[in-house]
C-alpha cells in the first residue's frame, strides 16, 4: 500500500514573479491574441463606463426637460452601444478561449513527452496518481488562468480606471466620498488573500492523495477482493475523501465571508452618495441624473472588485498547480544521452560486464563486482534466488539505470557513449508481467510503428505460436485489446509479447522469466520457437525453471548480488555447488508431482 503521508510539498509564494514568468513563455506563440484581447477590453470597459454618462444626460437634459425627442435619441444611442458591446464580447470570449485551449495543448504534450523522458528511478518512487494529477488535473487548473484569467483581469482594470475617469469628470467630490470605503475593502481583501491562498493549496494537496490512493487500489482491486480488504479500504479512503471535503469547505467559506463584506461595503459607499449627493440636490448644487450615474458607477466599482478577487481564486489555483508542473518539468531524474553519441554500425551484439556495481539506494549494492562476456550469437542464462540480481542485470544492460562504478560494453563501446535510443532499438526484451496498452493485437505487437507491416506481424505471431489463437478471434489482429490486455489469458499475453519482441528483429534477445506464466503446453510452443529465434541472435535468459536453459551455451549463477558460479548445465552439475542444488531441489519437486 501506498504511504498515504508522504505529501505534495507546499512550495512557493502565492504570487511568484518567476513562474507567472514560465507561465506566459506558454502564451508567446499567441501574443497576437493577447494583444488583440487587451484592445477590445480596453473598449468595452469604456463602453460599460459611458452607459451611466448616457443615462444622466438623459434624465438631465431630457427627461427633466420634457424633451420626448432628445429621450428617443439618447435611447438609441444607449441601446447601439449596447449591442455593440455584446458583438465586441463575443470576440473577446471566443478567442481568449481559443488561445487557452491551444496553450493547454502545448503545455500538457511538452509535460506528457517530459515524463516519458525520466528515469524508471523517478517512478520507483512516485505515486502513479500524483504523475496523472499534474498532467490532468494540474494543467487543467490553468486553463482558466489562460483562457480568461491573465485577459479578464485586464478588464477589471480597465473597468475600474475608466469608471473612476468618468466618475472624478463629473464630481470629484462626491467621487472622494464613495471611496471613503476602500481602506476597509483593501483590508479584508488582504485577509481574505492569505486565508484562500492557504486553503487553496490544501485543496490541492489532498486531492493528489485522493487521485493517488483511488488509482493504486482500482489497480490492486484483485489483492483487495482476495484478502477481503474492502471494508478497511473504503475507511482509509473515507479518511482521505473527508479531508478533501474539509479542505475544500473551508476554502468555501471564506468566499462566503468575503462577497458579504463587499455588499455591504458597497451598500454603505451607495448610503454616502445618497446622503452627500441628496444634500447637494436639495441645495441645488447637484442634478439628479449625476446622482443616478454615481450610484449606477459605485455598483459598477464594486463588482469588478468582486471579479478580481475570483481571478484571485483563479491566480492561488494557478499558482499552486504551476508549482508543481514546474517541479515535474524540472525534475531531471534521466538517464543522460551523451553530447556526440557514438553510432552503432554492423551491430553485433557482443556484451561485456566489467567490474559492475550497482544500487538502486545510496550504498545498499544489489549488484557487487559483477563481470562477464556473451559473445554474438551466444545464448547465456542467469540463475538465482530471488532479490540476487537478475533483472537488475537486465535493467542495466537496457540503460534504465546507471550503474555506479565499472563498465557494461555492447560491440566495445561503453553504454554511456551510445545514445539511449540506438542502444534499446538493437535490444528486445519479454517480462514476466507482460504490459499490453488500450488498442488491438497489431498495435500491441507494432508498437504504432507503421514501418512494420501486417504481414510482418502476422509472421512474428505464427512464429512464436501466437497466431493459432488470434486468427480465431472475431476480429483476428484487429481485435480490440482492453485495458491491460484484460480479454486475454495470462499465456496469450505472453505469446502476443514474444511477436512484439521478435517483430523489431533484435541483434539482442532478453527473456526474463517469459514462460513463468505459461502452461506446459504453451511453454513447448514457445521453446519450439526461441530454439530458432535464438539462431544468431545475442541472447540473454532468466529463468527459475532450469529445465528451459539446458542447451544454454553459458549459464551464470547469482547469490545476493555476486557471481557464484558460471559454467554450462552439466558443468555446473558437476560442481555440485548452488545450481546442483536448485537442480535438485526442481528434480525433487517434479518427482513429487
Amino acid at each position: 500500500m501506498a504511504d498515504l503521508n508522504v505529501e505534495d510539498e507546499i512550495l512557493g509564494k502565492a504570487y511568484d514573479s518567476k513562474l507567472m514568468k514560465r507561465l506566459l513563455s506558454f502564451v508567446k506563440p499567441y501574443k497576437k491574441y493577447v494583444v488583440l484581447a487587451i484592445i477590445i477590453n480596453i473598449v468595452v470597459a469604456a463602453l460599460l463606463a459611458i452607459r451611466p454618462l448616457l443615462i444622466k444626460v438623459a434624465i438631465d437634459d431630457y427627461i427633466v426637460n420634457s424633451n420626448y425627442k432628445g429621450l428617443i435619441t439618447i435611447s438609441v444611442v444607449l441601446f447601439a452601444a449596447l449591442m455593440f458591446q455584446a458583438v465586441i464580447q463575443y470576440f473577446l470570449t471566443y478567442y481568449t478561449q481559443l488561445m487557452g485551449q491551444n496553450i493547454i495543448y502545448d503545455l500538457r504534450v511538452k509535460l506528457f513527452a517530459h515524463v516519458q523522458k525520466l528515469s524508471l528511478k523517478y517512478f520507483d518512487k512516485t505515486p502513479i496518481g500524483r504523475i496523472v494529477t499534474r498532467v490532468t488535473n494540474d494543467v487543467e487548473s490553468l486553463e482558466e488562468l489562460f483562457s480568461s484569467g491573465i485577459v479578464m483581469i485586464f478588464s477589471d482594470v480597465f473597468q475600474i480606471v475608466w469608471i473612476l475617469i468618468f466618475m472624478f469628470a463629473m464630481e470629484w467630490e462626491l467621487t472622494l466620498v464613495s471611496l471613503s470605503v476602500l481602506p476597509i475593502l483593501i483590508y479584508a481583501t488582504f485577509l481574505f488573500r492569505k486565508k484562500v491562498r492557504e486553503a487553496y493549496r490544501d485543496v490541492r494537496f489532498h486531492l493528489a492523495r485522493l487521485n493517488s490512493y483511488t488509482q493504486e487500489h482500482i489497480t490492486g482491486m484483485s489483492i483487495i477482493q482476495l484478502f477481503s480488504k474492502e471494508k478497511k479500504e473504503k475507511e482509509i479512503f473515507s479518511e482521505i475523501n473527508e479531508a478533501h471535503k474539509k479542505s475544500n469547505i473551508n476554502s468555501i467559506f471564506y468566499y462566503a465571508v468575503f462577497y458579504p463584506i463587499v455588499e455591504i461595503l458597497s451598500s454603505a459607499a451607495v448610503a454616502l452618495i445618497i446622503w452627500y449627493g441628496g444634500g447637494n440636490i436639495i441645495q441645488g448644487t447637484m442634478t439628479i441624473g449625476v446622482l443616478f450615474a454615481f450610484i449606477q458607477y459605485t455598483e459598477m466599482f464594486f463588482r469588478p472588485i468582486r471579479d478580481l478577487s475570483e481571478k484571485y481564486n483563479i491566480m492561488q489555483t494557478a499558482m499552486a498547480s504551476s508549482e508543481r508542473i514546474f517541479k515535474l518539468l524540472d525534475n531531471n531524474t534521466m538517464i543522460q544521452d551523451p553530447e556526440v553519441p557514438k553510432a552503432l554500425y554492423n551491430f553485433r551484439g557482443n556484451v561485456d560486464f566489467k567490474n559492475v556495481w550497482f544500487a538502486y539506494n545510496s550504498d545498499d549494492y544489489v549488484l557487487k563486482d559483477i563481470s562477464f562476456s556473451v559473445n554474438a550469437g551466444e545464448t547465456v542464462a542467469i540463475v538465482g534466488a530471488t532479490g540476487a540480481g537478475k533483472s537488475s542485470i537486465i535493467n542495466l544492460l537496457n540503460r534504465f539505470y546507471d550503474i555506479n562504478r565499472g563498465n557494461i560494453l555492447v560491440d566495445g563501446i561503453d553504454l554511456r557513449e551510445i545514445s539511449k535510443s540506438d542502444l534499446r532499438n538493437q535490444i528486445s526484451i519479454v517480462l514476466q508481467d507482460v504490459f499490453l496498452f488500450s488498442g488491438t493485437i497489431s498495435s500491441n505487437i507494432n508498437l504504432g510503428d507503421e514501418s512494420i507491416t501486417k504481414e510482418q506481424i502476422i509472421e512474428a505471431a505464427k512464429i512464436v505460436g501466437a497466431d493459432s489463437f488470434i486468427s480465431k478471434l472475431p476480429n483476428q489482429y484487429d481485435e480490440e485489446v482492453k485495458e491491460k490486455g484484460a480479454t486475454l489469458s495470462v499465456g496469450q499475453k505472453q505469446l502476443v509479447s514474444f511477436a512484439r519482441a521478435l517483430v523489431f528483429n533484435p541483434r539482442i534477445l532478453i527473456l526474463d522469466e517469459a514462460t513463468s506464466s505459461v502452461d506446459t503446453e504453451t511453454e513447448m510452443l514457445i521453446q519450439n520457437a526461441i530454439k530458432k529465434l535464438l539462431v544468431g541472435r545475442t541472447s540473454i535468459v532468466i529463468a527459475h525453471r532450469l529445465s528451459t536453459i539446458q542447451n544454454s551455451d553459458k549459464i551464470i549463477v547469482l547469490h545476493k548480488g555476486e557471481i557464484k558460479e558460471v559454467g554450462t548445465h552439466q558443468q555446473l552439475l558437476t560442481k555440485k555447488g548452488i545450481y546442483f542444488k536448485l537442480y535438485q531441489l526442481q528434480y525433487k519437486d517434479q518427482e513429487l508431482k
